[in-house]
């Protein structure tokens, strides 16, 4: 039954994005729709899951403001996380692996609407950063999975959380919204066999971390993973 639901969700995913990529060319192309194309991904992740009978229990302590700009932080042990993402508010740029270009149609939709990078390049990581502050300076907001990809070897522990996002967040001063996704590494585990077993999923958006003059860094990544990293335990020791 799980290999069905994986082929069913699997030809549901490419359809419904084959039916919305010309609404995303059109945002593209002409200048200034950029974010419409980002709203139209909202909407399309909020229908996916449900054609899929997934619910996703969304739990929000962010206070979120619209308008404003804020830097999400977010666990990664799954591929499904990405999907998952675009239930997040207002207008929000992804930051991800510069191999998503490379993905037929896909890949031109995110390196046009969303911010890739190469991690394996100084140059690169410089220049994403560069483009994520210019975001966040034009009122949007980002999305960064802070391990950096999907790297730990027993979810729900985390790997280390990388450096750029506190940096920006204590340039810039954004406020940072860790978000914990509770059980995606057990719908969609990161094992290479790409099998999806339906059940729900959980969301939780918490209290907002902002920095102080007093901050460093450290101390913000410290908070973040934290933050995160207890909701994972907690909500994995009660599954």
């Amino acid at each position: 039954m799980d290999r069905i639901y994986t082929i069913y969700a699997g030809v549901l995913f490419i359809l419904t994005f084959l039916l919305i990529f010309p609404f995303f060319l059109i945002c593209i192309w002409v200048p200034g729709w950029n974010k419409y194309g980002r709203k139209i991904n909202r909407y399309w992740a909020r229908a996916y899951f449900t054609l899929i009978y997934m619910p996703v229990k969304i739990e929000n302590h962010s206070q979120y403001q619209k308008g404003k700009p804020y830097i999400y932080l977010a666990n990664h042990f799954s591929y499904l996380d990405i999907a998952m993402m675009g239930f997040i508010p207002g207008d929000v740029l992804f930051v991800g692996k510069a191999s998503i270009r490379k993905a037929p149609l896909f890949g031109y939709y995110f390196r046009n609407l969303h911010i890739a990078v190469d991690r394996g390049r100084l140059r690169s990581r410089a220049e994403t950063m560069k483009r994520a502050g210019e975001a966040l300076d034009a009122g949007s907001s980002i999305i960064i999975f802070p391990e950096g990809g999907i790297y730990t070897q027993n979810p729900p522990e985390m790997f280390p959380f990388k450096n750029g996002a506190f940096r920006l967040a204590k340039e810039k001063q954004i406020p940072i919204i860790p978000v914990t996704l509770s059980y995606n590494h057990l719908i969609l585990p990161d094992d290479g066999k790409l099998l999806l077993h339906r059940r729900p999923a959980k969301m939780v958006l918490h209290e907002q971390l902002i920095p102080s003059e007093s901050d460093s860094d450290l101390d913000l990544k410290s908070k973040c993973f934290e933050v995160i990293q207890n909701q994972l335990t907690i909500d994995n020791t009660l599954t």
